[in-house]
């Protein structure tokens, strides 16, 4: 049987004080440009970043937060003058990126920029290929932020995919899987259930994502503390 760990009890004080000191020990992170307000386990983040990719890296540290039970991310994206790139060459370079990577078919994604913002469009078999060609514009210069429209091409029946993403569940050291409930209709699954953090969540979306032939994924787990 699973250990599970305690219950974690936090003012919303003491939550700021560990997002603040998990944003500093973020070293990808300019902590002080970054605001952060708590209110009953929901965190508002705010400031601004000099990248998409700083930004995006700000949410992330904030999910690694025990405690942390919703975000809204306002931090606005102010490029200084040397990263400033025009739509033409953040196209041209996002998909010289992506044509180069061995971890995306070839042919299977198009790019679309427009105000520096990219749109990712096509259709891949896997997740981790979907999940993959956003990691590979999101650290471009210039980028404001990335649109993942690419589709998954459905591989297998809904019972399939139901017992594939159970199985895996099952299998996680991080997921308590008698907490959360598979529901799926052709290729589309809806998460149910609840579990202790924010970080539990995530990997059951991850997880479910990851089985062959889910085309979306409808997360609907809530996270309670008490």
């Amino acid at each position: 049987m699973k250990s599970q760990p305690s219950k974690v009890y936090k003012t919303d004080a003491q939550l700021k004080t560990d997002i603040l000191s998990e944003l500093e020990f973020e070293p990808s992170v300019k902590a002080t440009d970054i605001g952060v307000l708590v209110k009953d386990g929901t965190v508002t983040l705010n400031g601004y970043a000099t990248s998409y990719g700083e930004k995006y890296n700000a949410v992330t540290a904030t999910k690694r937060v025990a405690g942390v039970t919703a975000i809204a991310d306002d931090i606005e994206v102010k490029f200084p003058d040397s990263m400033r790139r025009t739509d033409g060459d953040i196209a041209a370079t996002a998909d010289a990126a992506i044509k180069w990577s061995t971890s995306v078919p070839k042919d299977s994604v198009q790019v679309i920029v427009r105000d520096g913002w990219i749109t990712l469009e096509g259709a891949v078999e896997w997740w981790y290929q979907r999940n993959s060609a956003e990691d590979l514009v999101q650290y471009l210069s210039g980028v404001a932020g990335v649109s993942n429209n690419i589709a998954i091409k459905p591989v297998l029946s809904a019972a399939d995919i139901a017992v594939s993403i159970k199985a895996a569940f099952e299998r996680s050291s991080l997921l308590d899987a008698t907490k959360i409930q598979v529901e799926t209709s052709g290729s589309q699954v809806t998460l149910r259930g609840k579990v202790r953090n924010y970080a539990e969540r995530e990997e059951a979306e991850r997880v479910a994502w990851a089985a062959p032939g889910a085309y979306s994924v409808d997360n609907q787990i809530s996270v309670s503390w008490f």
